[in-house]
């Protein structure tokens, strides 16, 4: 342009941007496409109406085949899973920490020696540190293994199959062993004993049970509080079961629910795709965030219980 300067070029969208307007065109096109097919008045699926499908079948437990006393299912296959990927992990670990930390896998191994190798020290002594570190590095990775695979959908519903060149294959579906409480009360359990298993070894009996209450507690209420503590020593371990599997379960009815069985329960397909981008959310945080949150916050526990079996109130 004469006498003036020349006008900066306009700049683009950014790709970003267009991921995220494409993203919801497809949203908002979708709910008008299945507005118009499917209208707004609900038509349940036989199944539904019938009372035969229920949010809850992801959940049960069918067995395939037994061997012997034990009954096979998806339960025994995600544990079994879990421990042989936790298996592989801890060895890989030991094998790197002989390295110099060079690249980023190292430095991931060295951080995860860190993080677990805190938990022990910053609430044990360095004799019970020594003794369970590994034990708190087993249960954090494991947890964490459990939950994450708890994520990837497999094909395990075997009450659902589809034909693939002839062969009848289970449905695919997500699960978590952490969702039968069976599973984090056993973990609970061997945490329980082994923190009364050092406490009476360090106090020995009557003195574990004098470890449990107060200083400078006396008079009247010492029965009280003695039954209180006594209590809340017990109630360790319903708190570590139910936290895990609580939190686990209630994750995997929302991503359940918000993902499609909600609209397949009013009979609205528009809802099952209006609550889709609600559903992808919910499984990017429990995987993302949940699924170490919850292994990490078990392992600390296990630390922080351990470590105070052998100290006084």
């Amino acid at each position: 342009m004469p006498g003036g300067s020349a006008a900066a070029p306009k700049k683009g969208m950014s790709n970003g941007k267009k991921i995220l307007y494409s993203v919801l065109g497809v949203w908002i096109g979708g709910i008008v496409v299945f507005v118009i097919l499917f209208g707004i008045t609900a038509h349940k699926a036989p199944s539904v109406a019938s009372g035969v499908f229920s949010p809850t079948d992801e959940f049960r437990l069918d067995t395939w085949f037994k061997v012997g006393p034990i009954d096979f299912n998806k339960g025994v296959l995600y544990l079994l899973m879990a421990v042989g990927i936790t298996l592989g992990v801890m060895t890989y670990v030991s094998k790197r920490l002989q390295q110099r930390p060079t690249g980023r896998l190292q430095v991931a191994v060295e951080w995860f020696y860190d993080l677990t190798r805190g938990m022990a020290t910053e609430n044990m002594d360095d004799t019970m540190a020594r003794k369970y570190f590994p034990l708190i590095a087993t249960l954090f990775v494991f947890i964490l293994v459990s939950n994450l695979i708890g994520y990837i959908p497999l094909p395990i519903d075997s009450a659902e199959k589809f034909t693939l060149f002839g062969a009848h294959i289970p449905s695919f579906q997500i699960f978590a062993t952490d969702t039968n409480v069976a599973f984090p009360l056993i973990l609970a359990l061997c945490v329980f004993t082994l923190t009364t298993y050092e406490g009476v070894k360090h106090h020995g009996p009557i003195g574990y049970l004098k470890s449990l209450m107060p200083g400078g507690v006396t008079g009247p209420i010492v029965p009280l509080i003695f039954g209180i503590e006594i209590l809340s020593n017990f109630l360790r371990l319903v708190s570590l079961t139910v936290r895990l599997w609580a939190n686990l379960l209630a994750g995997h009815l929302l991503i359940a629910f918000m993902g499609g069985e909600l609209g397949v329960l009013v009979g609205q397909p528009v809802v099952s795709w209006f609550l889709l981008p609600i559903g992808v959310a919910i499984f990017l945080f429990e995987a993302v965030l949940i699924a170490a949150l919850q292994a990490f916050i078990f392992a600390i526990l296990t630390a922080i219980y351990l470590g105070s079996a052998v100290s006084s109130h």
